[in-house]
């Protein structure tokens, strides 16, 4: 039997409220919850993955990332999900690149857009950990200035929801989003694909979702790691139509 791997551990000072993880990085007390996950947000986290502060609590789960990412190549392979999907997605804020990542590879081009230098460089640097870098396209901007002037066969949103605090409200508001409502993230993306993918908390009103494109056909997705209601991932128009509304328990597949 193989030797097992010991567990890294860490310890918050109090005073200054801050951790250092192994890795020498100095992180808020607060985020350690989210440094235990480490691995679920990125398997291939102790080969080299940086994730900033706001990184560790908006980046997609790495479980759910590629399940998304596996159903929108089945858009190019009509329904199977064995194959490379010829498509290109547009990742609309990449943030560190999860998502993003994902798509590279199961689809042949992505293009990755963040308005944060800082986030689209880790983006880059994880995608290089990954091996996908040289799918994807970085593109430093504002995502509302640039839709007009994009084509893809899916737009992806995981708009930044406004901190761990979402959960609190017994229904998440879609309006309240720190940068433009969800109303104006549907339309822009509308500009350049009619097929729209969106990972959003999971106090979302299903109802509400379905309202921001009433003219596309709508899943509303449960998405569930290991028992536990994770987020809920929104498809449009063609997207829609590959599968049932049921809950989902998001499994490894690679």
């Amino acid at each position: 039997m193989g030797k097992r791997k010991r567990k890294q551990s860490i310890q918050v000072d109090r005073n200054s409220g801050t951790f250092v993880t192994p890795q020498g990085q100095v992180l808020p007390a607060g985020l350690e919850k989210y440094w235990r996950q480490r691995h679920n947000f990125f398997w291939r986290f102790d080969e080299g993955i940086i994730i900033d502060v706001e990184g560790w609590y908006s980046v997609t789960p790495e479980i759910i990332a590629e399940d998304t990412a596996s159903r929108i190549a089945q858009l190019y392979n009509q329904g199977s999900s064995k194959d490379f999907g010829r498509i290109c997605v547009v990742d609309a804020c990449c943030g560190v690149g999860g998502n993003a990542i994902k798509f590279a590879e199961w689809c042949e081009r992505v293009i990755a857009i963040d308005i944060s230098a800082e986030r689209l460089e880790l983006a880059r640097n994880n995608a290089e950990v990954y091996g996908v870098a040289d799918r994807i396209e970085f593109i430093l901007g504002d995502f509302f200035q640039l839709a007009p002037m994009l084509k893809a066969d899916v737009v992806f949103m995981s708009p930044p929801w406004g901190g761990p605090e979402y959960i609190d409200a017994p229904v998440f508001d879609l309006s309240s989003l720190p940068f433009r409502t969800s109303q104006e993230w549907i339309d822009s993306a509308r500009l350049v694909s009619k097929n729209i993918v969106c990972f959003m908390p999971r106090n979302c009103d299903p109802v509400q979702l379905a309202e921001l494109y009433p003219e596309a056909p709508c899943e509303v997705e449960l998405n569930y790691t290991t028992g536990f209601f994770k987020g809920i991932t929104v498809y449009y128009s063609d997207l829609a139509l590959f599968g049932g509304s049921s809950p989902r328990e998001c499994k490894r597949l690679s």
